[in-house]
């Protein structure tokens, strides 16, 4: 019985602890810049567009080109 409780409390303490990293990784994400240089642009599979400023197609499509 004993053994049933330590077991479940060290799953439920994992289970959090893994909510708390992927909320961590989600929130630097976010924080990422906005923009790629044109060579960055072109590394990631895409064409910079600079008549307007942005990134068309690759892992970079619609950012902005700086």
């Amino acid at each position: 019985m004993r053994t049933r409780r330590i077991l479940a409390a060290v799953i439920a303490t994992a289970a959090l602890t893994g909510i708390g990293l992927t909320s961590a990784a989600t929130a630097n994400a976010q924080g990422a810049k906005s923009y790629v240089t044109p060579s960055e642009c072109r590394q990631g599979g895409g064409t910079a567009d600079l008549t307007d400023n942005v990134c068309k197609g690759g892992m970079h499509d619609g950012e902005k080109v700086d």
